[in-house]
């Protein structure tokens, strides 16, 4: 599989990676079988860069992290990002401090058996955090002293990654960008390249709906937070279908069909379009099975799509999604 440079942490990672929040909780139930299954297909089918998060069940997935990289069948070469700042409670800006980071950080170091985490990033904290220069200090001070190799932010707007990219020390930002969320395109990517920050781009497929397999009759688990989050009752609704109303992007997808090339699946189309952007560093779906792994990792050898399908997406985009999410977020 291709692979590009991850940013500012000089590691080249696989140009599609792993996205461990399934793994965890909050999309239905998956069990520990499965879950060094999904690990496993995806690291034999070239994936090198898997994203998870201290929160993403209570450190469950960096658990079971742990637990495939320690297997003898463990595919060497795995970066492994996560995320810390979620934990805070209650989640303000004043509870990023030098203690909480170091806990939090510290407790991510033992849930994935390591003294050093490859990358670290801020878990979409509160806006004004990315402007503390006395948590980006704490941050350059872990680097030193090996505790994280390198930190990033994960961000909810356009207007907190610009602020990231801004500061010297960040390696990576992730952001969601796919076919629903195209403004990242407009000012995000490009001074990201400039700066030499790497993009993380995360909730490719929409959370599913771009996967082309939902319809009106799609229902979700209790505890799946395409049920639970709809209308963001427990996290920001952006995260859950990139913030397009459900109707409306089964109406998009169904559209996205036929702008598919022969043979190809929607979500196939989806990932794809993410990759053929120069400026990501890599992409991470999600997976709850095996096939669902390696078919998102094929994705990393198709060709580049034409520019009559990227033409497409965006106007479908124009016309359906954009006065949904263009301005919020």
């Amino acid at each position: 599989m291709e692979s590009r440079k991850l940013g500012r942490t000089g590691r080249h990672v696989s140009v599609v990676g792993l996205g461990c929040w399934q793994l965890g909780a909050d999309w239905g139930d998956v069990d520990e079988q499965d879950a060094i299954g999904v690990l496993a297909a995806a690291a034999d089918a070239g994936v090198t860069f898997f994203d998870t998060a201290d929160v993403y069940g209570d450190g469950r997935s960096e658990q079971l992290i742990r637990r495939y990289l320690e297997s003898g069948a463990a595919v060497p070469g795995i970066t492994v990002a996560t995320k810390a700042g979620r934990r805070a409670d209650p989640f303000a800006p004043e509870t990023y401090t030098d203690a909480n980071l170091r806990a939090w950080i510290d407790r991510s170091r033992q849930n994935l058996g390591v003294d050093t985490l490859d990358l670290v990033q801020l878990h979409c904290p509160p806006t004004p955090v990315y402007s503390d220069d006395r948590v980006f200090e704490v941050l350059d001070a872990l680097v030193e002293e090996k505790v994280i190799a390198a930190y990033g932010v994960s961000v909810e707007t356009v207007d907190e990654a610009l602020t990231a990219i801004a500061r010297p020390g960040v390696a990576s930002v992730q952001i969601i960008v796919n076919a629903f969320r195209l403004k990242p395109l407009e000012r995000v990517l490009p001074a990201a390249a400039e700066a030499g920050v790497g993009i993380i781009a995360r909730v490719p497929l929409a959370s599913g709906l771009l996967s082309g397999k939902y319809d009106e009759q799609t229902t979700f688990a209790a505890n799946d937070h395409r049920n639970f989050n709809r209308n963001g009752e427990s996290f920001d609704v952006g995260e859950t279908f990139s913030g397009v109303p459900f109707e409306v992007g089964l109406d998009a997808v169904r559209e996205l069909r036929g702008v598919a090339p022969e043979g190809w699946t929607t979500a196939q189309l989806a990932l794809r379009w993410i990759i053929d952007q120069p400026q990501v560093s890599t992409v991470i779906p999600g997976a709850r099975n095996p096939e669902q792994a390696r078919s998102n990792a094929a994705v990393g050898e198709l060709e580049p799509l034409s520019e009559e399908a990227h033409a497409a997406v965006a106007e479908v985009y124009d016309r359906l999604i954009r006065p949904h999410v263009h301005d919020r977020w």
